[in-house]
């Protein structure tokens, strides 16, 4: 069943993602900055950049809606 859509809603750019980040994907320089972590959260556009890395998911949802954007979890 293929059914186009004419006038679906625009993404507005004020979606980020949220996703853990395991330290040992990231830098050296990062993980020398958050000692004693196994993962950080991070905060991604829309176009996948990521906008932020934080210690934890709460934070990140915090972060986002602070900065008035909607957070969405990302597995």
């Amino acid at each position: 069943m293929n059914t186009k859509f004419e006038d679906l809603p625009e993404a507005t750019g004020n979606i980020v993602y949220i996703r853990r980040v395991e330290m040992d994907s990231l830098p050296d320089a990062v993980r020398e900055q958050a000692p004693g972590l196994d993962s950080l959260y991070a905060v991604h556009g829309i176009d996948g950049e990521r906008l932020a890395l934080v210690k934890d998911r709460e934070m990140a949802f915090i972060l986002a809606r602070q900065n008035d954007l909607s957070p969405v979890s990302v597995h």
